[in-house]
């Protein structure tokens, strides 16, 4: 089977490549040539616009950093939408707002496209090795029919309701994962700050109830000062913007994700926000004057 894939980035170049080792052939487009080189050198083929693509396949999958390039590529002039057929399928995996996915998937429907919104969860690591949480939004008969597709590229994919609710769940896991990392940050430090070793707090805690998915991932690489990023504070930035958004629109509200949003806004004006969003432990250090570092 032949699959379009648009956008090549952090995220999307592994997921691409792993499309590839399962047998796919993929037609595939991105602004960054050195992204297109790559993939194009695993086995990709590689065309001038996300019309082409969508001229050449039946199933086009993007993953892009914002609602706002999901709809340059799929409804802008030499989009997708441009180049697709009716019963063609979209997958957008980028993390969006449900607005927008809805917006675009309605657009989509004009032409019999169908489409399914099917953020992802596990940053650069889990991409690489194809362990994603995938959450989906959009039909039954559609996510059965490109469920096999997506667990290529990763372990759990879940349909969690109609168009918008794969990212409505994104937005609820960026919450709890941001939250979580400021929660580890400032024990990291207090801990730390209070004469005790941290990769000895980080070790003695993560087999309790404190442990996480999060703990596992994030501790060792504040531990090591390591901030190269599997997800950029950008963009987890945008990820929370959507959720305040969000909640707005529906009437809840996020005290703690303000608070959290807040601190990355701080390290992005410090220069920090292509960094890992790891690096939130950075704001409690500036403010502890203090590194919370294994000896």
């Amino acid at each position: 089977m032949k699959i379009g894939f648009i956008g090549l980035g952090i995220m999307g170049k592994p997921m691409a490549k792993n499309l590839l080792k399962a047998g796919y052939e993929l037609v595939v487009y991105d602004i960054i040539q050195a992204a297109v080189e790559e993939v194009v050198a695993a086995g990709a083929t590689a065309v001038g616009s996300p019309k082409e693509v969508a001229s050449q396949v039946s199933m086009v999958i993007t993953m892009l950093p914002n609602s706002p390039q999901v709809k340059e590529v799929v409804l802008g002039a030499g989009g997708v939408l441009e180049g697709a057929k009716q019963g063609d399928i979209i997958i957008d995996m980028s993390s969006i707002a449900p607005l927008a996915a809805k917006e675009v998937a309605a657009a989509a429907a004009v032409k019999g496209v169908e489409m399914l919104d099917a953020p992802v969860s596990g940053g650069e690591p889990k991409a690489i090795d194809g362990s994603l949480s995938i959450m989906v939004g959009g039909k039954q008969a559609i996510f059965d029919q490109c469920k096999d597709i997506l667990l290529k590229m990763g372990k759990s994919v879940t349909l969690c309701g109609d168009i918008g609710a794969g990212n409505t769940t994104k937005l609820a896991n960026q919450v709890i994962v941001a939250l979580n990392i400021a929660a580890m940050s400032e024990a990291l430090v207090l801990g730390a700050k209070a004469g005790v070793d941290p990769e000895v707090i980080y070790q003695a805690i993560r087999g309790g109830l404190a442990g996480s998915t999060v703990l596992d991932a994030k501790a060792p690489m504040v531990l090591n000062g390591n901030f190269k990023p599997g997800f950029k504070i950008d963009l987890h930035i945008k990820d929370l913007n959507n959720a305040l958004e969000t909640a707005k629109e529906v009437g809840v509200p996020l005290m703690l994700t303000s608070q959290v949003m807040e601190m990355m806004q701080a390290l992005k004006v410090d220069g920090k926000g292509q960094s890992d969003h790891s690096a939130i432990v950075q704001f409690y250090e500036k403010l502890a004057n203090f590194e919370a570092r294994k000896k």
